[in-house]
């Protein structure tokens, strides 16, 4: 485990820099302010800083996330049809499928990537934490006078951050803090909420009918049942400021993403139709008329007319037929 060990400290690193960088800065800002450097509501909101810093950085990704999702659902039809096509071959269906993604620019792993980038920072933060708690490791930016602020802080003068629901004590003799208990389980279930509400708008709001079944919208509710009951199982075990950073966290991309639905929907969806109906009482409302683009019907194409042969007499086809202008073969009149 020491090569393991050294490996991933080599890796985190850069982000324990980073974050108890970024975290330092807040932590100045609003002991400025008037908080107080050793209370935990300057740490926390600091916390929350951080959050927004990290999630502002991400909006790229999000950016090309949301791309990449609407994508999924327009050609929802065409994947449809490949596997009526290739349903019996799934090697050409693979092949098929991958190269209708790679000629439209979709991926298919795109929703996964900003929580996949953020796993990294959730945990140093976790560490962070919790070592800044147990011992007051001074890591990256982070003293040992600013860890050992950082690991006693408490909310409300009583609920240290660096603590959990699963660590409060509740499961020892005497039972654990009432008050971390209830606070790490709103945390929780707040975390828990904001995920699956978040997946619950994607799915309910920006999919077109025609999107609702298949591959896609199996990863789609997988994703809105599995998520928050990990997220769930999983944040009982940790400190109550990594459950803050992930609430905000979720809090952010639930209001990015309504935003985005709301402003930019995808074509055929129920907030498309939405929008098209506040834009037309928006227009009603300062005497505008919005005029409604419908997709071009094509005329049914009519076969073409096939030039008939002159009718010619029985002594004229005997005589090698009447030239055009009217005169017969040879001259004659």
């Amino acid at each position: 485990m020491g090569a393991i060990g050294d490996f991933f400290t080599f890796i985190a690193t850069p982000l324990y820099y980073a974050i108890s960088g970024v975290l330092i800065l807040w932590h100045k800002l609003f002991t400025a302010l008037g908080l107080d450097p050793a209370g935990g509501a300057s740490w926390a909101l600091s916390i929350v800083g951080l959050t927004l810093v990290i999630r502002a950085a991400l909006i790229p990704l999000f950016v090309k996330q949301i791309k990449s999702s609407r994508n999924m659902q327009l050609i929802q039809p065409k994947v449809k049809e490949l596997q009526k096509k290739y349903g019996h071959d799934r090697e050409r269906l693979a092949q098929e499928t991958m190269k209708l993604y790679k000629d439209t620019g979709t991926n298919p792993f795109a929703s996964c990537l900003p929580i996949l980038l953020q796993m990294p920072i959730f945990f140093t933060l976790f560490h962070l934490l919790n070592e800044a708690a147990k011992d007051y490791t001074a890591r990256g930016f982070l003293t040992s006078t600013l860890a050992r602020q950082f690991g006693d802080s408490k909310l409300f003068g009583s609920i240290p951050l660096a603590d959990s629901f699963w660590g409060s004590g509740v499961w020892r003799e005497g039972g654990g803090d009432l008050s971390v208990m209830l606070l790490a389980l709103f945390l929780v279930l707040a975390m828990t909420a904001t995920t699956f509400f978040t997946q619950r708008q994607l799915m309910s709001k920006n999919m077109p009918a025609d999107a609702l079944s298949g591959p896609y919208a199996q990863q789609q509710k997988l994703l809105l049942y599995v998520l928050p009951v990990a997220f769930g199982l999983g944040g009982v075990a940790f400190p109550i400021g990594v459950l803050l950073y992930w609430t905000t966290s979720n809090l952010w991309t639930m209001g990015q993403q309504f935003y985005v639905i709301r402003n930019n929907p995808a074509p055929g969806t129920p907030a498309f139709a939405a929008k098209a109906d506040r834009d037309k009482a928006k227009a009603a409302k300062h005497g505008t008329v919005v005029e409604e683009v419908e997709a071009p019907v094509e005329e049914p194409r009519r076969p073409a007319v096939r030039q008939q042969p002159k009718k010619t007499t029985k002594q004229q086809r005997k005589s090698g037929g009447s030239k055009p202008g009217g005169g017969t073969q040879g001259g004659k009149k």
